[in-house]
């Protein structure tokens, strides 16, 4: 086995955490898999994986090779792909990461169905609630939500989501529904830890009213501010697209206390040299076509 080859067997074998899947994967066996790992430890001088029974977990210089690997093998499959000129079709790998919540919604169908059209494409979808350094991680592009701090790289906006407040219908006929920003102190509120800096609140154009707000209770994930909700516990303050499919169901309620915000942007964020990737000019063009259909429905205030 080349070294090239090693290398993608390396590489699957840290994704899968699995000689045998991975061998599955490269279509070897699973002897085969793991002499090719052991040949390119040797061959570096160090170990890659720590191997139990049980487990196969990266080491450190493991983690650290991984996304440099990463990195050059994608370089390699563009290479390959800009040779066969504009005509080429998506092939190889690419890595995308993305929110969880909206990654899994709105992004999953755009990868599922851009591989079901191109069987040679293989995606590793990250879906992470933190701002990921495309570079370090080997990441083709990425799905951000918010305004952009890194002007070197390329953004394309795709849509448009915003921040409201919901509740539950039993929780708003119980202690009825704010008539103001204001009102919201004699409520049970909802945070995002991490999300509403200094607990404060903004509506409006130019983020006024502003309020500060004393949690009852605080999460980490939008998923648990909308169950929270849900449940009677209070009002929480979500993106409009979380929390869509339990308005529809009536488990929320929408809650109006003044002007609605202005729209928070979804970019697709990808370096510049990778403008040129038959994959990710791929994908740009089917995220571009399923938010257009999509329409307002993720800006929707409710």
């Amino acid at each position: 086995m080349d070294r090239l080859e090693m290398l993608r067997t390396f590489v699957a074998v840290a994704d899968r955490a699995s000689f045998a899947e991975a061998a599955r994967q490269m279509r070897i066996s699973p002897t085969a898999a793991s002499r090719a790992v052991a040949a390119l430890e040797a061959s570096l001088g160090t170990a890659l994986f720590r191997r139990t029974t049980r487990s196969v977990r990266l080491t450190e210089d493991g983690a650290t090779y991984l996304e440099r690997c990463r990195v050059a093998l994608g370089e390699l499959d563009d290479a390959a792909l800009a040779l066969r000129g504009h005509g080429a079709t998506p092939g190889g790998s690419m890595v995308i990461t993305a929110p969880v919540a909206f990654g899994r919604l709105h992004v999953l169908p755009v990868v599922t169905g851009l591989m079901r059209a191109h069987p040679a494409l293989s995606i590793r979808l990250t879906l992470v609630d933190r701002v990921v350094r495309l570079v370090d991680e080997g990441i083709d592009i990425a799905v951000r939500i918010g305004d952009l701090s890194d002007s070197a790289l390329h953004a394309l906006k795709v849509a448009e989501v915003r921040r409201i407040l919901v509740a539950s219908p039993d929780y708003l006929a119980a202690r009825g529904a704010p008539a103001n920003a204001a009102a919201l102190h004699d409520h049970d509120l909802i945070s995002l830890a991490g999300i509403d800096p200094m607990n404060e609140w903004r509506f409006g154009i130019g983020g006024k009213p502003a309020i500060r707000i004393s949690p009852r209770l605080s999460v980490n994930s939008a998923d648990a501010a909308i169950a929270a909700a849900a449940s009677g516990m209070g009002i929480a303050r979500v993106l409009s697209y979380q929390a869509l499919d339990a308005i529809a169901a009536g488990r929320l309620a929408p809650v109006r206390v003044a002007a609605a915000a202005p729209a928070v942007p979804v970019h697709l964020v990808y370096q510049a040299d990778r403008g040129a990737s038959v994959n990710v000019r791929a994908f740009i063009e089917d995220a571009r076509v399923y938010f257009r259909n999509l329409g307002s429905l993720l800006a929707d205030d409710a």
